[in-house]
């Protein structure tokens, strides 16, 4: 049985990888300021290139390594790879104005964030449905909502320290956290298997993958593409579409990442009223409905443009939590890997999102354009939510018959 403190720190880990997460996007002007590092806007996109690639082969590899070296080994290293990465930006500061030799450092800073992400995340996913096995959905969710509520703190935190003079302070803040994480992880047990789970199946990668797995890959993908349009493009649509000021712009991303979080919230706590599942299927259409309200909006909807964005996170809040917790109890013979491999399939939503509609734009397609595709995206997206989230199997409901008769 899992502590209360283990509990604690496993919470306290997703709101602090959310900070993390979310520091180089932050620091955008910061990083494109002539006075700063003087990056273009398409040395800026490609910085995260290695991020991206990084998480993706750490989350599809975390499963496999935790069999060997253990999960909470897993875990501290991806925290440790989360520290090296604030470690080297804040190296970077020393010699900004240096491009070539600052820029090769930043690439191996988001190199190692990616590695953090895709190692940490996908084990505390693992560590919060078995020490809360009673309520797993719930308390993915919550744990979602904790890292949500990181992404949404940091861009804050950028503001307050350029004000005080000293940007660098967020990934100094960073750094701290993360090194206090370390300090207090390494002295708890963080045993996957506490609560008796199903952690001991065989890799993935020597059995043949099940054909549902491929759904959540697919669901995952799509999940990716939508909220990367959303959280990397919302501020560039409000400035060069609606008319809006950089103020109103950064309040538009501001509120899509705080619906995202109180959605999370919100939906873990009417779970009795409003079953995950019906959730789960609702909610590809909210985002439907927001990508084409997006395209029609036009000059001067800035204010419109920030709620729209906001319905936006309300959308996207539940899926991808709800998506690894059912993923996790649908294929149980891999749900080792499931977290892993559904924030893989992610990423490279991420990806094609992230770097896919800067080619776009430069072959003449309007973001206008692009959301309305992305809206496409969603309603696949909501077609699949009917597969992933069936009704639970009658062989399933028969063997928690059994455990409750045992009982």
């Amino acid at each position: 049985m899992a502590s209360k403190a283990e509990r604690i720190v496993v919470n306290a880990a997703g709101l602090v990888q959310g900070i993390v997460l979310v520091t180089f996007p932050a620091a955008s002007t910061i990083f494109t300021d002539k006075s700063q590092y003087g990056l273009s806007s398409t040395q800026y996109g490609n910085m995260f290139l290695p991020q991206v690639a990084f998480a993706i082969a750490a989350s599809l590899l975390g499963a496999g390594l935790a069999r060997r070296i253990s999960d909470k080994r897993v875990y501290l290293l991806g925290l440790a790879c989360g520290t090296l990465s604030m470690v080297l930006l804040l190296a970077s500061t020393l010699i900004k104005t240096n491009q070539p030799a600052a820029y090769p450092l930043l690439l191996v800073a988001t190199a190692f964030l990616g590695a953090g992400f895709g190692l940490t995340v996908p084990v505390l996913n693992t560590y919060t449905s078995d020490f809360n096995p009673g309520s797993v959905d719930r308390s993915v969710l919550a744990l979602n909502a904790l890292l949500g509520l990181g992404t949404a703190l940091a861009p804050v935190l950028v503001a307050v320290f350029v004000g005080l003079g000293f940007w660098w302070g967020l990934p100094v803040t960073s750094t701290v956290l993360l090194v206090l994480l370390l300090l207090v992880s390494l002295r708890l047990p963080l045993r996957a298997d506490a609560a008796g789970g199903a952690r001991g199946a065989p890799a993935p990668g020597r059995a043949r993958l099940p054909a549902r797995f491929w759904l959540y890959a697919a669901f995952a993908v799509c999940y990716g593409i939508c909220e990367t349009m959303n959280g990397n493009w919302s501020q560039l649509d409000m400035t060069t579409r609606l008319g809006a000021s950089p103020t109103q712009a950064s309040f538009a991303l501001a509120a899509f990442w705080a619906m995202v979080t109180v959605g999370r919230v919100l939906f873990a706590g009417v779970e009795r009223w409003l079953p995950e599942r019906v959730t789960y299927r609702i909610l590809p259409f909210v985002l439907v409905a927001t990508f084409l309200l997006i395209g029609v909006l036009a000059k001067p909807h800035a204010v419109a443009g920030i709620a729209v964005f906001a319905l936006a996170g309300l959308g996207c809040s539940a899926l991808l939590p709800l998506t690894i917790s059912f993923g996790e109890r649908d294929l149980a013979s891999m749900a080792a890997a499931m977290a892993g491999g559904v924030i893989a399939f992610y990423q490279l939503g991420y990806g094609i999102a992230a770097f896919g509609v800067g080619p776009l734009r430069g072959a003449g397609v309007s973001l206008s354009a692009i959301f309305g595709f992305a809206a496409i995206i969603a309603a696949v997206m909501g077609l699949l939510s009917f597969f992933v989230a069936r009704p639970r199997s009658s062989s399933l409901m028969v063997g928690e018959a059994s455990r409750d008769l045992a009982r």
